[in-house]
């Protein structure tokens, strides 16, 4: 097993959303101070199904996401070796996101941690997070870290 296999791994499912940056930052610093990695995961939901003649628009929406996917995960790469001369591992995959992080989490044992942004307005946390920190943390095979998306950068250099 290689060094980059064998060191502690900080998972991070990485979208739009402002929080998807606050829990990025802190698995960053943490990695950085542990000498670890981040890998970045996006998942693409797939279309709701609406038959056959809409296929080809679901295709192309499919290559859309795919793209738009690709730019963010490059751009977030950049920022965190920008910050931190952290290169990520960078991981996009087509599915339901929980099922997509879970199967990732039990195909790579080198994933220690993973790092959840939790939404500040008044609607909760989020769903992905409302799941697996509530009903299925028992379950998990790592612990979960769940940052408050309101927290500043300095505040979470301060917490790391």
């Amino acid at each position: 097993m290689n060094e980059q296999n064998r060191r502690t791994k900080f998972l991070v499912v990485v979208d739009q959303t402002p929080e998807c940056r606050t829990a990025l930052r802190f698995a960053t610093q943490r990695a950085r101070k542990v000498g670890g990695n981040v890998i970045l995961l996006h998942v693409i939901e797939p279309p709701a199904p609406d038959g056959q003649q809409w296929m080809s628009v679901a295709n192309l929406m499919q290559e859309e996401a795919r793209e738009q996917a690709e730019q963010l995960m490059q751009q977030l790469a950049s920022q965190v070796h920008a910050e931190s001369g952290i290169n990520c591992e960078l991981v996009i995959r087509e599915g339901r996101k929980r099922d997509e992080l879970l199967g990732l989490i039990s195909e790579d044992p080198s994933i220690r941690i993973l790092v959840l942004g939790a939404a500040s307005g008044g609607e909760g946390p989020g769903p992905l997070v409302s799941a697996l920190a509530g009903q299925m943390s028992g379950s998990m095979r790592v612990p979960i870290t769940v940052v408050p998306g309101n927290l500043s950068n300095e505040q979470i250099d301060a917490l790391t």
